[in-house]
This record gives C-alpha cells, sequence and structure tokens, in this order.
C-alpha cells in the first residue's frame, strides 16, 4: 500500500491522530485551535515577507550608492 503522506503515515494513521486530537481537545475548542494556528502561519507568512522586502530596499539602496560613488 502506498502512504498518504511522506514518512509512511497512511489513512489510518491520520484518522487515529484526529480522532485522540478529538478525544483530549473536544469539538468546540478545535476552530479556536485551528484559528490561532492561521493567525500564527499568517503572521510567519507576513514576516517573511517583510524581510523580503526589506532584501529588495537595501539591494536598491546599495545600487544607489554604487552608482553615486562611480559619478
Amino acid at each position: 500500500m502506498t502512504p498518504l503522506f511522506i514518512g509512511g503515515i497512511g489513512m489510518q494513521e491520520v484518522l487515529l491522530i484526529a480522532l485522540v486530537v478529538l478525544l483530549f481537545f473536544g469539538g468546540k475548542k478545535i476552530p479556536e485551535l485551528m484559528k490561532g494556528l492561521g493567525k500564527g502561519v499568517r503572521s510567519f507568512k507576513d514576516g517573511m515577507h517583510n524581510i523580503e522586502s526589506d532584501i529588495e530596499l537595501t539591494d536598491k539602496e546599495n545600487a544607489t550608492i554604487e552608482t553615486k560613488e562611480k559619478q
């Protein structure tokens, strides 16, 4: 049988994990946990975008400085 995910986790394991999570946290807490997880992922992506923007801005500033020095 081909594993569903990398690392050999099949459908039975995924269902078992989902059942354990449901029993551990309950049906009412899971949406709150997923909302918090989504906010965390969004915050991480925004941080990565800000870093990329800072790098691009720094590259442009360095190019401008180099152009002025050559003149």
